[in-house]
């Protein structure tokens, strides 16, 4: 054993760490177009299928009276999220992508990167949007409030950030 200054006794440890790689499994951030496209191609999925079943089922009365703006929606707000479940649910649960997100290859994902849970992406995400839906006025005007919000540096809407979530490629 060579014998050490008092110095280099008490100086860091030095190590060789080149092997080790950086975790980040966070992702690129989803474009704002990228986002907007996904989310017309849900839009308009869900407003097909909303007019097929309001047409052609019983459960709907196609010449029902709407009302105003502001005038509750109860029955369309339940007919339409359980639609939007029963076409986004799966998808939604297990891998964090709406079919549009699917198609523009993009996901829901915690800031870290993780995972969204299925009460964080179902009760925080969707359930928030969809309350706002009740009646047709508080929707366009959540609608525009929430869309606003992507503008900033972080590109998370008004929901993401209710629910602690980003948007990034898949």
């Amino acid at each position: 054993m060579e014998p050490t200054s008092q110095d280099e006794r008490y100086a860091p440890p030095q190590s060789h760490v080149e092997d080790v790689q950086s975790d980040d499994r966070r992702g690129e951030l989803a474009g704002r177009w990228t986002r907007l496209f996904a989310y017309i191609v849900d839009g308009v999925i869900l407003s097909v299928a909303t007019h097929l079943l309001a047409n052609f089922s019983p459960l709907v009365d196609p010449n029902a009276d709407t009302g105003g703006l502001w005038t509750l929606r109860l029955e369309e707000f339940g007919m339409e999220f359980v639609l939007f479940l029963l076409l986004n649910g799966y998808l939604l649960v297990m891998r964090g992508q709406t079919i549009g997100k699917a198609l523009f290859r993009i996901r829901i994902a915690r800031p870290d990167g993780a995972r969204v849970s299925a009460a964080r992406v179902i009760g925080l995400r969707c359930c928030i949007d969809a309350v706002t839906g009740v009646t047709t006025g508080s929707l366009l005007l959540y609608a525009f409030i929430d869309a606003l919000f992507i503008f900033r540096k972080s590109r998370r809407c008004l929901h993401d950030s209710i629910a602690d979530t980003v948007v990034v490629r898949a």
